[in-house]
């Protein structure tokens, strides 16, 4: 009878050959911890990751998809297939830090409230500074922008001790994200209509919304190659997070505030178009459009979702999210730092 893992260090592959070739060495190297177990969950790749993970790294699990299912339905798919008490959600351009697991499998032992944790995430590039998938744990506005400690927006801050402390969070950034698996599994795991984008942020307010905590614990470092901001060559990033959010926000509001603060992130969503369009960013303008035009194509669908939800709600009240409205903070009175803004 196979072993069950304690831990099951999950990286998501899909022709990422020479993202594997720089950064599988760095887990490998850092992630020396009893239980842990490393697993490479490939979407039918093309080209030849598959052979230089068999050859350089034999000891690495492989768990084979029979074709490109996306980042929620590659997850979903392949830990299905892995048996653990604990999966780590690991990017392909992620270098762990030196001892990067213990403080993370230490706060999940110890704290069975706590559903899933994150590291500190930070530039590959430049690794003084906080780095935008993450950085020191999520939160998330009224309107459901969400935002971190070291970044709003796409303003980052440099890493000066200032989130030293190991803090309760909104959410956890999928670029490296250790949950329960039982917890995982019991919320169907990542949706798979989001494709990719903002799906483990849905997890995690689904997670919360159940009486779960999700912790930031900055004695594990990791370091993230990342792209993070949106330019003119990445529109479908652009549409997938407008897209995203709206199917976040119906799945998962509280009941008394649902109509009014959808309505009003529709409005903003609006302004920003208005935005792209006035300083001629017609590929952005287009996506928000196209954003809207999906959503409304699949409001009943996630109605029918946050009916599913809603008899499962412990709590919808959550102090990791913002009573006030990110674009004003920022926008409007200039504050550019997490500190500023709480």
């Amino acid at each position: 009878m196979k072993n069950r893992a304690k831990i099951a260090v999950a990286i998501l592959n899909w022709n990422g050959e020479k993202l594997l070739e720089t950064f599988l060495p760095e887990v490998m190297r850092n992630t020396v911890y009893d239980g842990a177990e490393i697993y490479i969950i490939d979407n039918n790749s093309s080209d030849n990751s598959i052979e230089y993970i068999k050859n350089t790294f034999p000891e690495v699990k492989l768990v084979l998809l029979d074709r490109n299912y996306g980042f929620a339905g590659g997850y979903n798919k392949g830990l299905k297939q892995i048996d653990a008490d604990y999966y780590v959600l690991l990017n392909s351009d992620v270098a762990p830090g030196e001892n990067w697991l213990a403080p993370l499998v230490e706060k999940m032992d110890n704290t069975p409230e706590v559903a899933a944790c994150v590291p500190k995430i930070k530039s590959y590039t430049q690794p003084d500074m906080f780095e935008y998938a993450g950085a020191a744990g999520g939160f998330i506005d009224k309107y459901g922008f969400p935002y971190c400690r070291g970044r709003l927006f796409d303003v980052l801050e440099k890493d000066e001790g200032q989130y030293d402390e190991s803090v309760s969070v909104f959410w956890g950034s999928g670029a490296a994200l250790m949950i329960r698996s039982e917890i995982y599994n019991n919320c169907r795991g990542l949706d798979e209509d989001f494709f990719a984008h903002m799906e483990e942020i849905d997890l995690c307010w689904r997670v919360k919304n159940k009486g779960f905590q999700i912790m930031s614990i900055s004695q594990s470092e990791v370091f993230h190659l990342g792209g993070g901001t949106l330019n003119q060559q990445n529109s479908h990033k652009t549409y997938l997070n407008f897209r995203n959010n709206l199917y976040m926000l119906v799945k998962n509001l509280p009941r008394r505030r649902f109509v009014r603060r959808l309505l009003l992130r529709m409005i903003l969503d609006g302004v920003a178009a208005v935005h792209f369009l006035l300083k001629g960013e017609f590929g952005f303008f287009a996506a928000v459009a196209k954003a809207h035009i999906s959503f409304y194509g699949n409001f009943k669908r996630m109605l029918a979702k946050r009916k599913s939800l809603l008899p499962h709600v412990v709590t919808e009240n959550h102090d990791e999210m913002f009573n006030g409205s990110l674009v004003w903070h920022f926008f409007v009175k200039k504050q550019r730092t997490f500190r500023e803004l709480n």
